[in-house]
Formats: structure tokens, sequence, C-alpha cells
């Protein structure tokens, strides 16, 4: 994820939607997003693989969705972006379903530009258009003060992992 802390000037970036054509770019932003948060290419690439099989279908059909911000015409960050089944909650009481935010990525060279801050106001015009009322990420220590900034807020969500024989689970 990314630090909105470099002093220097702001990047001039074109936006536009991710594309079936990003499967590479958006799966090696997701990689390097992890190995930000402080994991190495051993623990990640299991991840990507896996992650690219699964990407793929949902690019194709569009259920994820998002986009790349282009600074001098290559393209430098990126944020992906799914609607999720959910039950109604109490923070969501008369939706069942969620907006789902992830692999927000800033290339280093491009970190403090207001790539990320563009990039989720998009996130969030797209959530409004979509009627969406919760939305929810996943943040790393870096990027957390980032989305507190823009109205985020820290949840009680908690986790466990699971061990599953080596070839995975059985697909449904």
């Amino acid at each position: 994820m990314t630090s909105e802390s470099n002093p220097i000037k702001p990047m001039a970036a074109t936006f536009r939607p991710v594309t079936a054509g990003d499967l590479d770019l958006i799966c090696r932003h997701r990689h390097e997003m992890f190995k930000a948060s402080g994991r190495t290419d051993a623990m990640v690439q299991p991840s990507t693989n896996a992650f690219r099989v699964w990407l793929k279908p949902r690019l194709n059909d569009g259920s994820y969705f998002g986009w790349m911000a282009r600074v001098d015409g290559i393209d430098m960050a990126g944020l992906g972006m799914m609607v999720i089944d959910w039950p109604p909650h109490p923070s969501h009481p008369l939706q069942s379903r969620r907006g789902y935010i992830l692999n927000v990525f800033v290339e280093p060279s491009c970190r403090g530009q207001g790539l990320a801050r563009k990039l989720m106001a998009m996130a969030l015009e797209e959530a409004k258009r979509r009627e969406l009322q919760y939305l929810i990420l996943h943040a790393t220590a870096m990027a957390m003060p980032m989305y507190e900034k823009l109205g985020w807020h820290r949840t009680s969500e908690m986790s466990i992992t699971l061990p599953v024989a080596a070839s995975g689970p059985t697909p449904t």
C-alpha cells in the first residue's frame, strides 16, 4: 500500500479502468504490496500464483474492477474493487453486500503524490454509483494513516489460519 508523505510536487496522472489485459500488472502490484508489508518473495509467490488463477475470470466477467493511474504513459498505481455478498449487518442493515477495496499499490517512486488518494476517491464514487452503504479494506501499517485521513475507521476483525492439504481446498 502507500505512504502519502513524500513532499515532492504532485504528479500529473491520468486514470483508466482496469482491463483483462492488466492481469500481470495487478498480480505484480499485489506481490509487491505484500513484500512491502514485510513478507519475502518466497512467502508471497505461492499466493501470487493462486491469485492469478483466481483473478483471470473475475477480470473477464467484470466482478473485479478498478483503476490504474498512469504517469508519463506508465501505469504506476492501481486499486481493485469488488462487490461481495455479505449478510445484513448493523453497519449495513438493509443491504446484503459490501464493497471491498483491495490491491491498492503505488510504485515507490510515485508515493506521496496523491495517487492512492485519487484512486480511493474514484472507488468511493463508484460505491455511491452502485449504492453501496458499507465498504471494507485491509490496510498495511504504512497505509493506515492515509486511510484514516480519508475517513476510514479501524474495525474489530480478527482472523485465524487453518492448515489445509498441500493441494489446497477442495473446489466447490
